[in-house]
């Protein structure tokens, strides 16, 4: 067995793991309470104090907090530790606003390292084993998790960051990678490029682990079969810690939460209420082990599904599905809710690559909404007959599901820029219009 499968921990009984909760919930309460003036005064605002909460039955009795409030505490606001006990900050990109830096003392990053291993053994991962890790480092936490992680197992660890194809699949050859670590839209990208070099007879992966943005069931089956890898989905986010905080084993049915550092909620995102198993709301995470940056109540926005149902692989951790889409970040369209993965699942299903872009824009008080989609070398050489025909069978395909009309345009492959960290998946210029 491997050493950071840990059954004691990952396979614990529920009621185990409602006490390492409980336990542990109440000293981060008091935690923040002695620490973080942000934390004190929201509790005093509803009432609470630290006697308050006596077990993970009483966390509904605590504030939520967003983003918002880590932006309005930048840089030190929310910090639970002296600085001079943090080793390591990691930040998010600041694209929609003030960056939000989270801080890391040893400890965190060791716990954060072993939320990674399991994760990577979950995959199938070994100290035999070869880990390939092309998320990008720096202050983005998708490369320093797995490259902590697979140090923890043991792997040959390959630090590859992003970018840098040729160099990427020359050291996939002559090193033998055999767990690759990347954004699914770069492992798409990445299997297309060994394709088009006829070296995928040298590959040697036997799994990835692909996180960091939204992927369709169709796009893994995709990549699995070009890359001939088992893939799996791992989840985190800055705030919390990073990638880790979920990820899945072999049954492949959801990713399991590391319950003994994350307690998991599903809220309804209008009221707050939390809801029960199987009900779709948005993800609320709460940090019981982290020491500099502990989050308490925490909404991502992600929309998921929670399940305690028995998993095959022995572990009782509670399951979260995949992101269904984000409340912040869906699309409405003509007072339609859109998201991305919809307009994925549909091109995947009709034979398309996971190469498009979808531009929302308002003309004459009107939203529209247009996806472009590269054509596969097959489809290049169409008459523009067929290609007339393909785009009405993606609109019509779109209007199924999606119930408005989104105007579809075939480009030549390789004509969408590609990605090698996040897919800009969305350009919305009707945020060019706001003030």
């Amino acid at each position: 067995m491997e050493r950071y499968y840990q059954p004691e921990i990952e396979c614990a009984s529920r009621e185990q793991i409602r006490q390492w909760q409980s336990e542990r919930l109440v000293k981060q309460v008091r935690n923040v309470w002695d620490h973080v003036a942000m934390y004190r005064e929201r509790m005093q605002e509803a009432g609470v104090t630290p006697e308050d909460i006596r077990s993970v039955d009483d966390l509904h009795k605590l504030p939520f907090i967003t983003k918002d409030d880590l932006r309005d505490q930048y840089p030190y606001g929310l910090l639970a530790r002296p600085l001079s006990d943090c080793v390591r900050i990691q930040s998010t990109s600041g694209t929609t606003g003030r960056r939000v830096v989270a801080f890391y003392t040893q400890n965190d990053v060791d716990l954060w390292d072993e939320c990674c291993a399991r994760a990577i053994v979950a995959a199938g991962g070994t100290r035999e084993d070869v880990c390939h890790v092309c998320y990008g480092y720096g202050l983005f936490t998708g490369g320093p998790g797995l490259n902590g992680g697979s140090h923890k197992v043991g792997c040959l660890t390959l630090p590859m960051s992003s970018g840098n194809t040729e160099r990427q699949i020359q050291f996939m050859v002559d090193l033998g990678s055999t767990i690759l670590c990347c954004t699914p839209s770069y492992a798409a990208y990445l299997a297309e490029s060994i394709y088009e070099r006829g070296l995928e007879k040298q590959i040697k992966l036997k799994a990835g682990i692909f996180g960091a943005e939204a992927w369709t069931q169709e796009m893994r089956r995709d990549i699995e079969k070009k890359l001939g890898i088992k893939a799996y989905d791992i989840y985190g986010l800055t705030e919390i810690s990073g990638p880790g905080v979920s990820f899945e084993c072999s049954e492949q049915t959801g990713m399991h939460v590391n319950e003994d550092h994350f307690i998991a909620e599903v809220i309804n995102p209008k009221t707050g209420e939390v809801l029960p198993d199987g009900e779709k709301g948005e993800l609320v995470f709460t940090c019981i082990t982290k020491e500099a940056f502990p989050l308490l109540r925490y909404r991502t926005r992600d929309i998921c599904v929670l399940s305690h149902e028995k998993c095959s692989c022995g572990r009782t951790h509670v399951k979260m599905s995949k992101p269904l889409g984000r409340s912040d970040d869906m699309l409405i369209v003509k007072g339609v809710n859109v998201f991305p993965s919809q307009i994925e699942t549909v091109l995947m299903n009709l034979g398309y690559p996971a190469n498009y872009q979808i531009i929302v824009d308002r003309v004459n008080n009107s939203d529209t909404i247009e996806v472009q989609v590269e054509m596969t070398p097959e489809m290049f050489s169409d008459s523009l007959s067929q290609v007339s025909g393909r785009e009405k069978e993606l609109t019509d395909a779109l209007k199924a599901m999606l119930g408005i009309y989104a105007k579809v345009k075939l480009v030549n492959p390789r004509t969408i820029t590609r990605s090698e960290g996040k897919a800009v998946r969305v350009i919305d210029k009707r945020n060019l219009y706001q003030g």
